[in-house]
């Protein structure tokens, strides 16, 4: 089995930093809060249209989600699968919203008593990404929770918590001529410690969303 190309940082360094505010914390699960930096690898491979086509490693190769996307039908909805291919979150986008909305659930769900966030681009027109997460209690919208900007054109997008400074994650394009040759699209996240690195997966499988629909269009 070919294996994908992953940044081999030594656990705890890196491009990782001190811990953020108490902001951060569990969001889909407790299983993944850890107290240290953690550094994913994605491997996007570009032209492949079946499952498994996004995947999420840890530093040594080890396999942390996949991501499953419908090959017939609306391509609204997508899943998280963990290693075993337990559905970790469902990714759904409203196709009838002003901003772009996506609603994210527990597990394989799409009720609205299992959601855990939301969102949503901060404006209909934008140079570089800038997206905002609400969390399922935060119904008013009035500010959002995380939110996201930069380039995932460069990737080089940050997630923060709130409206503050506080980077809670941050993107990391890696070019191989490899990578290039393959197809493939190689980069890492690191996720800061006590950060949900399952909530942050969510958010780069969204991002890749709003990527291809933004070439598509």
């Amino acid at each position: 089995m070919e294996q994908p190309y992953v940044y081999a940082y030594p656990q705890g360094t890196g491009p990782s930093a001190p811990p953020p505010p108490q902001a951060a914390g569990v969001i889909v699960d407790p299983r993944y809060c850890a107290p240290y930096p953690v550094d994913l690898a994605i491997v996007r491979k570009m032209m492949k249209l079946t499952d498994g086509n996004f995947i999420i490693t840890d530093v040594n190769g080890n396999l942390l989600f996949k991501v499953k996307e419908p090959v017939f039908g609306l391509h609204d909805k997508r899943i998280l699968l963990d290693a075993s291919g337990t559905p970790v979150v469902t990714l759904r986008e409203k196709m009838v919203s002003m901003h772009d909305r996506w609603q994210v659930f527990r597990g394989g769900s799409t009720e609205q008593r299992d959601l855990l966030y939301t969102v949503k681009r901060s404006s209909m027109l934008q140079l570089k990404t800038k997206l905002d997460v609400f969390l399922g209690h935060n119904k008013e919208e009035k500010r959002c929770d995380y939110r996201v900007k930069g380039s995932w054109l460069e990737r080089s997008c940050v997630v923060y918590a709130g409206e503050s400074d506080a980077i809670v994650a941050q993107m990391h394009r890696k070019h191989t001529v490899q990578s290039v040759f393959l197809g493939k699209d190689n980069f890492s996240v690191t996720v800061y410690p006590n950060v949900d690195y399952a909530f942050i997966a969510s958010l780069v499988v969204i991002l890749d969303d709003v990527n291809r629909e933004d070439r598509a269009a």
